[in-house]
């Protein structure tokens, strides 16, 4: 959890959820995406209670644990012990409300007014996403309060308080990548109903809670092992900016950029302003509304749009691909390339908080060799078994790989037992000598 947490920690949810032990206390797991834009957990805990003192010692607890790294964006509910809580533990992360959360709520506070086929709830939707900027929000708001008399409706008044948290056009610059709502959380919850029983105790509970983990690990296992088998597919197999996202980008987060390469194609350049090496296009869609302000230097080859694609979600948008494709680049920058979403995003070294580097989980990956292996060797025997030739040519091919795979195990079993016994100096072409463990 250290290190999915080190590499995709940035945008991260929480949630609490109860009757998932004995004791009734409230179980809260943090989780986020990672490159392949699947679950990956960062830590969970068992409250006392959901009191603003249970959740200042479980973010200093979490963040002690994680070498006081931040999270640029935490999406939560609407608790107000637990926003209270943030203020003072994580001043410079941003604090969002969970999009669904807020949505369940509009529909139990005004359930008087969802009937007789009203659009209340329509209308509140188009508030919290079709505003373009704050103005228009205010605009509909309003109109929103009048057309249906809620000026008075104490949860509207207290939602509206914190519209910086929910309402899209007051979220253009956060960073999110593409997340707003604790649904991950508590996705990740329903998974560990099929591991988890009422009447568990502690230990057995924490065990539960690995397996269900392992389960999230083996999967982003299974997404490495089939993005080295090939590259995603192209919708436009010619294009040199396509391929390079294809080799750079993780099949998924690929998915999502040749969505914006695809649009780009229905992008048009309404008009265009010079200025040394500094342009401004104002760029549009074909049969769409609106248009959207690409600045840049062709220069130091720098480009930003108005609806900050790239800020929120760290992928270069539709409007700046027109125009990169202007300048005749053949290739994604390498600024704009987020190493998040990218098939390295696990090669880095992360290190706890004694200075040891920490080790990835072995028992996952050797669950996953094992299983990968299996698949092969019974598609294996199935093939080979209705002949005895190739019956016996499998079988003899079997017996010898095991005597190797036994001289492989026991030269590793000898390394790693003669490494916590002793140190060797090696001397480097250079001359320099180094200590280090064989």
């Amino acid at each position: 959890m250290v290190t999915n947490y080190a590499i995709f920690g940035d945008v991260i949810t929480f949630d609490t959820t109860y009757c998932t032990n004995k004791e009734n206390r409230p179980f809260g797991v943090f989780c986020g995406f990672n490159h392949h834009r699947e679950i990956v957990i960062f830590g969970a805990t068992l409250l006392y209670d959901e009191s603003k003192e249970s959740f200042m010692w479980l973010f200093e607890s979490f963040l002690e644990a994680h070498m006081q790294k931040k999270p640029k964006t935490i999406f939560t509910d609407q608790d107000p012990a637990m926003a209270s809580a943030l203020v003072e533990k994580m001043p410079e992360t941003y604090h969002g409300l969970c999009v669904w959360h807020i949505i369940q709520n509009a529909i139990r506070h005004l359930g008087n007014k969802l009937k007789d086929g009203s659009f209340i709830l329509r209308d509140f939707k188009a508030c919290m996403y079709n505003s373009k900027d704050q103005f228009q929000f205010q605009e509909t708001w309003d109109a929103l309060l009048q057309i249906y008399k809620v000026e008075d409706n104490s949860w509207l008044k207290s939602i509206y308080k914190v519209k910086e948290k929910w309402a899209h056009c007051y979220m253009k610059k956060v960073y999110t990548i593409g997340m707003r709502s604790t649904q991950l959380s508590e996705s990740f919850n329903s998974d560990l109903k099929d591991f988890m029983r009422s009447n568990l105790d502690i230990i057995h509970f924490l065990k539960q809670f690995e397996r269900a983990v392992g389960g999230k690990r083996y999967k982003e296992l299974q997404a490495e092992y089939n993005e080295r088998q090939k590259l995603p597919r192209l919708k436009m197999i010619h294009s040199p900016l396509l391929k390079h996202a294809a080799q750079v980008y993780t099949p998924n987060a690929f998915d999502l950029f040749q969505n914006e390469f695809d649009w780009s194609s229905a992008a048009y350049i309404v008009s265009r302003t010079e200025n040394n090496q500094m342009f401004e296009y104002q760029v549009a869609i074909f049969d769409k509304d609106g248009e959207c302000t690409v600045s840049g230097n062709v220069k130091d080859m720098i480009i930003s749009c108005s609806c900050e694609m790239f800020e929120t979600m760290g992928f270069l948008c539709c409007h700046s691909l027109k125009v990169l494709n202007v300048w005749d680049v053949k290739q994604i920058l390498a600024q704009y390339i987020i190493k998040r979403w990218t098939r390295e995003a696990r090669e880095m070294i992360v290190h706890d908080s004694d200075g040891k580097v920490v080790q990835s989980d072995t028992r996952a990956d050797a669950t996953a060799h094992y299983k990968n292996i299996c698949f092969k060797a019974i598609k294996l025997a199935a093939r080979s078994s209705d002949f005895e030739v190739t019956s016996n040519f499998v079988e003899q091919v079997i017996e010898e790989a095991y005597k190797k795979a036994e001289i492989f195990t026991s030269n590793i079993e000898n390394q790693a037992i003669l490494s916590l016994q002793s140190w060797n100096q090696i001397t480097t072409p250079n001359g320099v000598k180094l200590q280090h463990q064989i």
